[in-house]
């Protein structure tokens, strides 16, 4: 099984690249593991990665 590690950004720009404006450069640069490698991304699972990688960053953020 091949595991490769790599940004947010590199996934962003190779499968929905449209999506890259929306995040903020603190998202874009969050380590992403993938078992299965980039070469086995959908873009349905771009979404879920992105998703992810949103709530995670911001589930200690307080809203008033």
């Amino acid at each position: 099984m091949l595991v490769e590690t790599v940004k947010l950004s590199r996934i962003v720009l190779k499968l929905t690249p449209e999506l890259y404006p929306s995040l903020t450069s603190h998202e874009l640069e969050s380590e992403i593991v993938l078992r299965f490698g980039i070469e086995a991304l959908a873009a349905e699972d771009v979404m879920e990665i992105i998703q992810f990688s949103i709530s995670e960053h911001h589930k200690d953020t307080l809203y008033h």
